[in-house]
């Protein structure tokens, strides 16, 4: 059984949302994370990068596979988490504590068309 936090909006591609005023901190979800098995490699967009919703911001390496990261809300880079460079496997530790990037968002409605925890549990049959 994977874990879904309450309270966070995910993608129908297993990226999570937290929205702290105007600004989406991303990540995977614990069913993603599951899937690649251990991770071994995140690509991350730049500092003051755009990112645009529904596009490819980066991509995650395993063992098993590698997959794009799709963004789910538009906006600027305004962090990024440099610490997964050097420890990638920190995602299969804790998905959740362990976010890839801080966008500041273009659009905050774009949040509105994201799943909440039931929605996104029923999306990967939990």
């Amino acid at each position: 059984m994977s874990k879904i936090i309450e309270g966070l909006k995910y993608s129908e591609t297993h990226e999570w949302v937290k929205v702290e005023g105007n600004v989406a901190v991303i990540g995977v979800s614990d069913f993603a994370q599951k899937e690649m098995g251990d991770i071994t490699y995140v690509d991350m967009p730049e500092f003051d990068d755009e990112v645009t919703r529904e596009e490819e911001f980066g991509a995650l390496e395993s063992v098993k596979a590698s997959s794009d990261l799709i963004c789910p809300v538009s906006g600027t880079v305004v962090e990024r988490n440099d610490e997964l460079e050097d420890a990638p496997e920190l995602i299969n530790q804790d998905p959740y504590a362990n976010w890839i990037i801080k966008v500041e968002m273009s659009d905050p409605s774009e949040v509105d068309a994201l799943l909440d925890a039931a929605g996104y549990a029923a999306l990967i049959g939990e």
